[in-house]
């Protein structure tokens, strides 16, 4: 029998555990399910006979190793912060290891010794990344079979709300971590167009934005990821002309939540002392200049010639400028949007949420009517729209924890033969991949232009 440590049993872990314990009795698996609350692991387990349920502190070191030990691989569902510590014992115990998260330094430098172990540090295998990084690649490597060369390659992602239950003016509701929405963006966007690099600091992010068309579902606005250039070593694109990733929010969403931005009501990094005794519009009013008109006036002044009743709609409708309590005490602006749009942005139980992915490549292949000695332009566009089921099985759960969890089965199975530090941009790892998730309804719809 194979034993699974599932680390994490939050609102994306849902479609992830269900997947394990659905497939645990005919590959002959054990699920152990670890969280720091019982009461999460059992909703996700739900009695299932091959689901081991257990409170899981993973800094309590001791505790923590000899789960490892026990696992034949382990699914890591923690924030991006706290894989390290399981990554080394992983490597340690030589035991295979599954995140979601992005590769940071520290776990890039674990490569050679994964290597040396004989494991998969398998990274970066979720939505965004993961399967945009696998469908990206799919298209790429037929690009370059074709003999072509890729001029332009721009992919964007967002989790959204349904068109059916999309009844408030953001067109937003959590269906991942809250906190990472508050903080989307800050550092400065990198990307390169037609050979040039460009950067958008994080004060102008949500202001210099494009819109992207999806058949069947209209406009989004679309704002530039952090970081689009590192991953042209990892696509075979070293040369690429122009790459941009970006992420996908409702039309009007983007101007609206600049004048969070502007305010500094997104900044994590300090303390508002005694926040508790504010009211919304008492905090609002303390960032911004004295005078006498009321908030809503100064708010407007404030913002100038970028405020207009779309943006100043959305703004009102959440409440700041209501005498209304914060509750949270000598928390951070961050924390206190935070615990507002919880509240204002919360899925409601009917609720579906929606994810939406669109890759643009632009690129040349040799014109055979003209012996080759002519390249010939041509755009694909590859787009993948998914609905969520409902508050548990969401979008965001299914394509966050489906990729983990068949990836780790292919692990299991030994069809997957690569060591070291990973994402799924390697063709063992994304063809059975992207092949599985299309029987989840997980598939791309691709055009020629």
């Amino acid at each position: 029998m194979k034993n699974i440590l599932v680390i994490g049993a939050g609102r994306s872990a849902s479609s992830l555990i269900k997947y394990l314990l659905d497939n645990s009795v005919n590959e002959n698996w054990k699920v152990t399910v670890g969280d720091v609350s019982i009461d999460l692991v059992k909703q996700k387990t739900a009695g299932h006979p091959n689901a081991r349920s257990i409170v899981l502190d993973i800094t309590n070191d001791q505790q923590r190793e000899e789960e490892i030990k026990h696992a034949d691989i382990v699914v890591s569902m923690l924030p991006a912060s706290m894989h390290l510590s399981v990554a080394k014992d992983c490597v340690r115990f030589k035991k295979h290891l599954a995140t979601a998260s992005y590769v940071s330094k520290e776990m890039a430098e674990l490569d050679e010794e994964a290597k040396s172990a004989g494991v998969i540090l398998m990274n970066e295998i979720g939505l965004d990344p993961g399967i945009d990084h696998a469908s990206a690649m799919k298209i790429i490597d037929h690009i370059h079979a074709l003999g072509g060369e890729l001029t332009s390659f721009k992919s964007y992602c967002g989790g959204l709300v349904a068109p059916e239950n999309n009844d408030n003016p953001w067109g937003y509701k959590f269906s991942w971590n809250p906190r990472n929405v508050i903080l989307a963006g800050q550092g400065t966007a990198q990307y390169i167009e037609n050979g040039d690099y460009k950067y958008i600091p994080y004060n102008r992010l949500f202001t210099q934005i494009n819109t992207i068309e999806v058949d069947g579902y209209g406009s989004f606005d679309a704002y530039a990821n952090r970081d689009s250039l590192s991953y042209r070593k990892f696509y075979n694109i070293a040369d690429i002309p122009t790459m941009l990733r970006g992420t996908l929010r409702m039309p009007g969403y983007c101007k609206a939540w600049n004048v969070f931005v502007k305010l500094g009501l997104t900044d994590d990094t300090y303390k508002i002392e005694a926040s508790d005794k504010l009211t919304y519009r008492q905090l609002i009013e303390a960032y911004l200049p004295a005078g006498k008109q009321s908030v809503k006036e100064k708010l407007t002044a404030f913002m100038g010639p970028e405020m207009d009743t779309d943006i100043l709609s959305k703004i009102e409708w959440l409440g700041i400028f209501e005498d209304r309590k914060i509750k949270l005490k000598n928390a951070s602006p961050a924390q206190i949007l935070q615990d507002l749009l919880e509240e204002k942005w919360e899925l409601k139980e009917l609720d579906k949420d929606m994810i939406v992915m669109q890759h643009k490549f632009d690129f040349f292949t040799p014109n055979s009517s003209k012996n080759n000695s002519e390249m010939k332009g041509r755009t694909i566009k590859s787009s993948l729209v998914v609905k969520g089921d409902d508050q548990v099985y969401t979008a965001m759960a299914k394509t966050v924890g489906l990729p983990l969890a068949i990836t780790a089965k292919l692990i299991l199975q030994g069809k997957i033969n690569t060591r070291g530090v990973v994402i799924p941009t390697i063709k063992e790892i994304y063809e059975p991949l992207l092949a599985e998730l299309e029987t989840f309804g997980i598939k791309f719809a691709e055009v020629e232009l």
